[in-house]
């Protein structure tokens, strides 16, 4: 009867975050979507551009900081429910502005709600299900994000058809504002909420080691995991953001090619990206239900490794098959997908940079999302949204290095020269990672009977 119950609120509680999140990342992105038709009425040049959207980026970034560590000492049904409010709030007030002044202070506090979005939901996915189903769930929620980003210009689009840019942005705020009433009611924080046992969150096989101790910050900060942790992720997010921020004008400005199979390779990114993320849960996840989680290693290291090999071999293909006499070069690869490229139109090198894109897509949102649960199930209990926090505040991080530090390498010398350089930082990463994958991983206060 425990585990029908576990199921049944489950579902709910999943169902609830995953169309709450959802809307937080439709609603983070809906002056991009309504750009065009802000500027048609609101004179906007590329610095007032550039303030609005920066205003939110590091709104976000500080929030979802200061939000995991809250996650940890407060109840992340609400924290969930009254961000969720907040962007609905802010979004009908923008639609109210007609200012540079007003739409990028309006922005950052956009970024701060947003940034109480996914610690809570990291929190209450531990708390309700198993280790060995934690990375499935977790990276199937975040495909949320996917579907925002994905069908959201296109809702948008249809939606400014027929109705003002101003119209927009307040429904899609009124509707966060009734979700974010249905997501505080509907989600629970963990199973003793509702009268059903709490999960047990110690590894089952292997070392034995209880996740519930009350260690303290500083013995969470003192453990080198942690560090290990949040300079991989560093490297990891930094690399992917290099190449969906400035793979397209490389494709376009020193190999040649055309707009559309620049923005081809994009797409191609995302959805191999989309695929990578649920894999990586689903198959890590596989991996520690046979294993189990244990004090040292962790099972879902040579998946992560793999990919981060992934990483590094597509973007060195990406760097150096790739050029502007591709069309007319014949490699191996030419041959081999020549019976794909008499099936759907393409032409074999454009499909060979789709193939690269989807690649790396799959390699590196696989990463992205196991860092994230790896720093949460390895954290105790009590720290485990911080631990988050700080591995995800390493990430951007990387995200900000992958904007002007890599473009002024480019600019410098090339986007080859500057590819080269995040390869080359991708794969001294993946060596050292490699080479301590088999330290203590359980973070947090040392038994004193431990080896």
């Amino acid at each position: 009867m425990a585990a029908r119950g576990h199921g049944r609120y489950r579902a709910v509680i999943f169902a609830a975050m995953f169309a709450g999140y959802t809307l937080y990342y439709f609603n983070r992105k809906t002056f991009s979507f309504v750009m065009p038709a802000v500027m048609a009425e609101v004179p906007l040049g590329k610095d007032e551009l550039g303030l609005i959207t920066s205003s939110q980026s590091a709104a976000y970034a500080i929030s979802k900081f200061v939000s995991g560590v809250l996650s940890d000492r407060a109840s992340a049904r609400w924290l969930f429910s009254s961000g969720l409010l907040m962007v609905g709030l802010v979004n009908v007030v923008f639609s109210w502005s007609s200012t540079v002044t007003a739409f990028a202070g309006l922005w950052f506090l956009n970024g701060l709600a947003q940034g109480l979005g996914w610690p809570p939901c990291g929190k209450v996915l531990r708390k309700w299900f198993e280790p060995s189903q934690f990375g499935t769930w977790w990276s199937v929620l975040s495909t949320s994000m996917n579907l925002a980003g994905g069908l959201g210009p296109i809702v948008a689009a249809l939606a400014s058809q027929n109705y003002d840019w101003r119209v927009i942005l307040s429904c899609s705020g009124f509707i966060c504002v009734v979700v974010s009433f249905v997501c505080l009611v509907l989600i629970k924080n963990e199973p003793s909420d509702v009268g059903l046992p709490n999960i047990d969150q110690g590894a089952k096989k292997g070392k034995k080691g209880s996740s519930s101790d009350n260690s303290t910050l500083t013995e969470l900060l003192l453990s080198p995991y942690l560090w290990v942790l949040s300079t991989g992720y560093l490297v990891v997010f930094g690399v992917k953001t290099c190449c969906t921020d400035w793979g397209q004008l490389f494709l376009i400005q020193e190999r040649g090619q055309s707009m559309l199979v620049g923005s081809s390779y994009m797409s191609a990114l995302e959805i191999g990206g989309l695929v990578g993320s649920i894999a990586a849960g689903y198959l890590s996840d596989r991996a520690v239900a046979r294993v189990g989680l244990s004090s040292y290693g962790n099972p879902r290291h040579m998946l992560l490794l793999s990919m981060m090999a992934g990483m590094c071999v597509s973007m060195f293909l990406f760097r150096v098959t790739v050029t502007s006499e591709s069309p007319k070069e014949n490699h191996f690869w030419t041959v081999a997908l020549q019976p794909l490229a008499d099936l759907t139109g393409l032409k074999e090198h454009e499909l060979w940079i789709l193939t690269l894109g989807a690649v790396f897509g799959f390699s590196s949102y696989g990463p992205i999302a196991l860092f994230g649960v790896i720093a949460n199930e390895s954290a105790p209990a009590n720290l485990c949204g911080t631990s988050h926090a700080i591995v995800a505040l390493m990430a951007n991080v990387g995200g900000f290095l992958a904007g002007l530090p890599f473009s002024t390498i480019a600019k410098k010398y090339s986007w080859a020269t500057a590819f080269w350089v995040a390869e080359i930082t991708c794969t001294g990463s993946t060596v050292a990672f490699f080479l301590l994958r088999n330290i203590r991983t359980k973070m947090g206060r040392i038994p004193r009977k431990a080896d």
